[in-house]
């Protein structure tokens, strides 16, 4: 799983990160607001409060809000991450 190690709530419901690997970029989250529990981020107070949780070492927000590492990863890079279930050739 990828670490995310630097996040920034930016305008119009865009995320940046960065990773432990140095990538980085903007993701976003738009197409989320208002949808089951990102309801919240209606208020976009609430969505400026993301942080990076200690022991997932992902996005999260207050109420128990959490998006997946590898999906971001994915989304900024372009570059699928590896799927550690399937074993390599």
């Amino acid at each position: 799983m990828k670490r995310i190690v630097d996040v920034e709530a930016r305008q119009g419901y865009r995320l940046w990160v960065r990773f432990e690997d140095g990538a980085e970029g903007e993701v976003d989250l738009s197409d989320l607001v208002g949808r089951g529990v990102f309801e919240a981020w209606k208020d976009p107070t609430a969505f400026r409060k993301v942080t990076i949780d200690p022991e997932s070492q992902t996005v999260a927000w207050p109420g128990g809000i959490d998006l997946c590492p590898d999906s971001l990863y994915e989304e900024v890079t372009g570059q699928p991450v590896l799927d550690w279930r399937v074993p390599s050739a």
